[in-house]
């Protein structure tokens, strides 16, 4: 249930809402999220040069996100690279 959060990031808080390790990938699946679409706001608005990053951005996503599926389907509570550090859900 956990992986899920990596694709709907709420959808661990609704079926497992007292479980620590479900609000960790909770939260991890909302930091993805979050900078997904900041990142690609960002891009979008900077002419050519962010267009032309945005693919190799969105590859990144999506490889993180993979990481962190395995993860949560693995019965690990590993930080996703980067952001990972950030809790936004208590």
């Amino acid at each position: 249930m956990a992986g899920l959060a990596y694709l709907i990031f709420f959808l661990p808080l609704i079926v497992c809402p007292e479980s620590k390790y479900a609000k960790f990938h909770a939260n991890q699946g909302l930091l993805l999220f979050i900078v997904a679409i900041v990142g690609n706001i960002v891009l979008g608005m900077i002419p050519i040069i962010g267009w032309m990053i945005m693919p190799l951005y969105a590859i990144g996503i999506l490889i993180i996100g993979i990481m962190g599926l395995i993860n949560g389907f693995g019965g690990k509570a590993k930080r996703l690279p980067i952001f990972g550090k950030y809790n936004i859900l208590k």
